[in-house]
């Protein structure tokens, strides 16, 4: 059992010791530590929070205790209830409220959870502000309101409508194109929120929807980590039905992948290729990815006469990234799509309704709209170290070594060649350095992670 504390929030596997998992106290503490933190950034008579959750079995209760605790700071909460990621932070700067909490463990596992953290425009904290929350948990200067001061607790179920509102107001989702196309799809929720929000958006678009795990139950059918081995149902049922394609979203909505119509993965780092490719052809400009994303994305800005920037890992890095760059579209190779347009935040929701409108304009299968892009392929490896190995400092020899290569080392070792590329970072929490590639061919990638790992290994004498 684990329980992870980070800048970004805390999450954790339910039960167990207190500060060992995610247990009532310790959702009550980190809950407490963040409406402490927000009421020390404005001094204003009231404050508001937007809480929503994805639907893990565990989520009622801790929804509950994080709204209850708000509640005793003297926090107003506005509950959405059952909802995701993006929505919540839509919510937000409609509110006008302060921040915002997300219930959800993401793409983990039923036995974790977790609290997602949002400012009041709605996006994720920084590192300062989530390191701030930290240090407010671990000490004990949290105060809590008076009995004639106390929040309340006002209940919104209209948010994923809204949500869906705003998506189809945007102005590359073109509904009319989208309708006429006449598309199946077969819709993986996953039995969380998805299964609720899609649907939703595809009946509004016009699309018929087949549902697939859409019972928002909490008990994931499968792992809920968007990848091929896990989605061996929903290919059998896009190719059952005779669907035009499938889509997958993780337990929180804020990833998102397509299926082809023979049952074949689209690939989930080409979703935010495809939707950059649809709005770039309509609004040329930048795009930012992370480091560890395909060079497709890159390939695609420059067809388009825009500039690609990678930046670190996080979705708060890609934000800020993006926002320097003036990017028009971004995001992060799992599947997240940032559209800016909408909001500085992972939507899967805004990635469909841009990818429907590719595929109505383009007039072509899924499996034909792949063909144009460049494939390229993965390969992600690590490798375990001795916790006596400076692991800092085998990063910097092997910066030393490939000087004279396209380097960057904002985020651990980004070597760009000509053809291909590697990524070196170290892990947070262990000795271990994970080795991704990126290159035309699988074996070529697999090649230069097993050729990094022996270069690695020579260096600490391994």
């Amino acid at each position: 059992m684990t329980l992870i504390k980070s800048i970004s929030g805390i999450r954790g596997t339910i039960g167990g010791n207190v500060g060992e998992n995610l247990t009532p106290i310790d959702a009550v503490k980190f809950a407490s530590a963040y409406g402490t933190w927000l009421k020390s950034q404005r001094n204003k008579e009231n404050y508001r929070v937007v809480v929503g959750r994805d639907a893990r079995i565990s989520g009622e209760m801790i929804q509950n205790l994080v709204m209850n605790t708000l509640v005793g700071l003297g926090i107003h909460v506005i509950d959405l209830d059952l909802s995701t990621t993006p929505t919540v932070e839509m919510a937000v700067p409609l509110e006008h409220a302060d921040g915002g909490i997300i219930l959800t463990a993401s793409h983990n596992p039923k036995q974790w959870n977790a609290l997602k953290l949002l400012n009041e425009k709605g996006e994720f904290l920084d590192a300062v502000e989530g390191a701030k929350i930290l240090e407010i948990a671990e000490g004990d200067a949290m105060q809590f309101a008076d009995v004639d001061s106390l929040g309340k607790i006002t209940k919104n179920d209209a948010y994923i409508d809204i949500h869906i509102d705003e998506v189809l107001d945007l102005e590359y989702v073109n509904k009319d194109i989208i309708e006429k196309a006449n598309f199946k799809v077969v819709v993986d929720g996953v039995n969380s929120t998805g299964g609720i929000a899609i649907p939703l958006l595809l009946e509004r678009l016009g699309v018929e929807a087949v549902k697939l795990y859409c019972e928002p139950t909490g008990h994931f059918p499968h792992n809920p980590e968007p990848l091929k081995e896990h989605l061996t149902d929903l290919s059998a049922e896009v190719k059952k039905h005779h669907a035009d394609f499938g889509i997958v979203v993780d337990p929180d909505v804020d990833r998102l992948a397509f299926m082809d119509e023979n049952g074949e993965m689209f690939g989930e780092e080409y979703t935010l290729v495809a939707c950059a490719d649809h709005v770039l052809s309509k609004n040329p400009g930048n795009t930012v990815s992370n480091m560890s994303s395909t060079r497709a994305l890159r390939d695609v800005t420059e067809k388009h006469g825009g500039t690609y920037e990678a930046s670190a890992v996080g979705e708060v890095n890609v934000v800020s990234f993006m926002k320097k760059n003036n990017a028009v579209i971004g995001g992060e190779g799992n599947g997240g799509i940032i559209y800016p347009a909408s909001h500085y935040g992972r939507d899967a929701l805004v990635g469909v309704a841009l990818f429907l409108t590719l595929l109505a304009e383009k007039k072509m299968s899924v499996s034909e709209l792949r063909k144009t892009y460049t494939s390229y392929y993965m390969s992600k490896k690590k490798i375990a170290l001795t916790p006596q190995i400076d692991v800092d400092a085998i990063l910097i020899q092997m910066a030393e070594k490939y000087k004279d290569e396209n380097l960057n080392t904002v985020d651990g070792v980004k070597i760009d060649f000509a053809d291909n590329w590697v990524h070196l970072r170290k892990s947070n929490t262990e000795p271990i350095i994970r080795i991704y590639t990126e290159a035309l061919s699988q074996e070529i990638a697999d090649e230069l992670a097993d050729k990094i790992i022996t270069e690695i290994k020579q260096i600490a004498n391994i």
